[in-house]
């Protein structure tokens, strides 16, 4: 094993020979005697460092070399306090900048949700007298009306049945961004979700050309889920799977039982996919993947964003995988209801 060399104080303070000439102990051809030496004794084998060769050819007593030693060294630990002193002063100001930038952004999310949340709440109403009074229009209850008229007015209708149901969608996410999304958990029967989403959408899967169909395992028990919310989120996923599939393409709603405990529900499309560098930007509020104003598909980019976090107030968690060009699937489990015996 090869020796190592014994540990010094000196070997600790870097330039020696510099401060000693600066000490005016030495001269710069003394320092030089000293090195040459040194080169000497290392030709030989000899580790030798600079302090003791000075000593070794009596260019400078051990005392003096100590007492520099030392006066280094306390100057180093005087730095290298300094040093700590000034980090620690950034640091606690970047923590007080950062701390004021977090409560900046939590102060402008909840000046955000209590926007969207006023802003629906106000829209509901002008919205309501609305409904009623093409409701009156239609049925004929103030006058009566040609075809054209009538036809009209259901137009109006089911554009203010969108605004009602986004207006409702804004009025969940304020709810949700401030913890307040209440969530009533029961025995649900997810077949029966399943089916009545499917049944809602058929239609415009038809339109487009999709191909809308279910597998729903046969011993699939009840979950422990809210059948409203729940309900809501399958038709918000089937719905972007139409909406993101073309024309000849399919999206399918399957529901497993995993073990004696979980049911996991799927759904997967065939369409144009998402790339790998945005999966997780699909759940962000108000984001479109394509943000301009010439994009092919419409929405809020408020629809997965509240279906994560209704997952998640039920205590689970959505997946997404995806390949562009070749669809998208999404699953997420439930708790399943115990069977009694």
């Amino acid at each position: 094993m090869t020796e190592q060399p014994r540990l010094t104080p000196e070997m600790l303070v870097p330039r020696m020979g510099e401060y000693l000439i600066q000490k005016g102990l030495i001269t710069p051809e003394n320092l030089q005697r000293a090195l040459d030496h040194q080169q000497v004794e290392a030709a030989k084998g000899n580790r030798l460092i600079l302090g003791e060769a000075l000593v070794t050819l009596k260019l400078v007593k051990r005392s003096q070399l100590d007492q520099a030693v030392t006066e280094q060294i306390i100057q180093l630990r005087s730095a290298l306090q300094a040093a700590n002193r000034t980090l620690e002063r950034r640091v606690e100001e970047r923590t007080a900048e950062l701390q004021k930038a977090l409560e900046r952004v939590s102060e402008l999310s909840q000046l955000k949700a209590n926007f969207i949340a006023n802003i629906s709440h106000e829209l509901r109403t002008p919205l309501t007298h609305i409904k009623g009074y093409l409701e009156l229009m239609v049925t004929e209850s103030l006058g009566k009306i040609t075809d054209e008229q009538r036809h009209a007015l259901q137009v109006s209708q089911q554009s203010g049945a969108k605004l009602e149901s986004l207006i409702e969608d804004l009025i969940m996410v304020s709810l949700a961004s401030r913890g307040e999304m209440s969530i009533k958990q029961e025995a649900t029967d997810i077949r029966r979700l399943v089916n009545l989403a499917i049944k809602s959408l058929n239609e415009a899967a038809q339109k487009r050309g999709v191909t809308l169909h279910a597998m729903v395992d046969e011993d699939v028990p009840f979950v422990q889920a809210d059948s409203q919310k729940v309900a809501w989120v399958l038709n918000q996923l089937i719905d972007n799977g139409i909406k993101f599939t073309p024309e000849g393409g399919r999206v399918m709603v399957a529901v497993k039982r995993e073990g004696a405990n979980l049911v996991i529900v799927y759904v997967t499309d065939s369409g144009i996919g998402i790339p790998p560098d945005r999966l997780q930007d699909v759940f962000e509020p108000f984001h479109q993947l394509d943000g301009s104003t010439t994009r092919a598909h419409g929405g809020t980019g408020l629809g997965l964003s509240l279906v994560r976090q209704i997952i998640e107030a039920h205590g689970s968690m959505i997946e997404v995988q995806s390949v562009e060009g070749r669809g998208t699937s999404f699953k997420f489990p439930l708790l399943a209801v115990a069977e009694e015996s």
